[in-house]
Formats: C-alpha cells, structure tokens, sequence
C-alpha cells in the first residue's frame, strides 16, 4: 500500500466513524432531542410521528454512510471505484446542505459546520483518490 492509499483510508476511516456515532441520536430519549433542540435554540421540537420518523430515519442513514465508509476504508486499492463514486456524491450532497440549511434558516455556525465541512472532506478525499499517483513508500 502508498503512503497515499494509507492516508485516504485513514481519511476515510476517521470520516466513517464520525458518521456512525449518528446512531446514537437515533435511539436517544426523544426528551434529549427536545433539550438539544432548545439549547441550540432552535425553537421547539415537535412531539408528532413525523419528527420522531425524520430525526431518526436521518441518523441511522448517516450512520450507515459511515459503516459504508469505514468498509471500504479496508480495502482502497479494491473499492477505489466507490470510494471515488462516494466522494463525487458526498461533495454534491455538502452543497446540497449548505443551501438547505440557508433556506431553512439555521444558525450560521450549523450552516458554515455542516455543508462546507462535507464539501472539503470530499474534496480532500478527492484529491486522495486521483488517479496516476505514482506509488510511494
């Protein structure tokens, strides 16, 4: 394995890790999410099925993305083809989060936490993943 190869899949590792600890908030008291949602003053968070669906459903699928992740993480060399699949997709999706959240009018530390941050991770792995690197060691 490159010392290149080694550093994505560290990249890769750390960003898919990070990802599953959204499993928590999906079996969180919802009580917490209410506390949560307060303290980041947000307003208040609706007690209806479809809160308690959105909230949830969203974490275990990030928190798949992560398992995902960290799978591929094992084996960069095999999986180049998805992981590169996956950055295009992750960078797209951090643009597409970064207008979301202006549109919905979240603080501007979520804004500038969330959809930036995808899209210079994906750009990093990116730049990790280009083709015609001559292998190091």
């Amino acid at each position: 394995m490159t010392k290149n190869e080694r550093t994505l899949a560290v990249v890769l590792r750390l960003a898919g890790l990070l990802a599953l600890t959204a499993i928590f908030p999906a079996v969180m008291p919802f009580r917490w999410m209410v506390t949560i949602h307060a303290w980041l003053d947000l307003g208040e968070l609706p007690d209806v099925p479809i809160t308690h669906y959105l909230t949830r459903s969203l974490s275990m699928m990030y928190a798949v993305h992560g398992a995902l992740v960290v799978y591929v993480s094992t084996d960069v060399r095999r999986f180049m083809p998805v992981i590169r699949f996956l950055v295009v997709v992750s960078i797209l999706f951090g643009i597409g989060m970064l207008v979301l959240d202006c549109m919905v009018g979240l603080p501007l530390a979520w804004i500038i936490g969330e959809g930036p941050f995808i899209v210079a991770l994906g750009v990093l792995l990116l730049w990790l993943s280009r083709p015609g690197l001559a292998p190091t060691e």
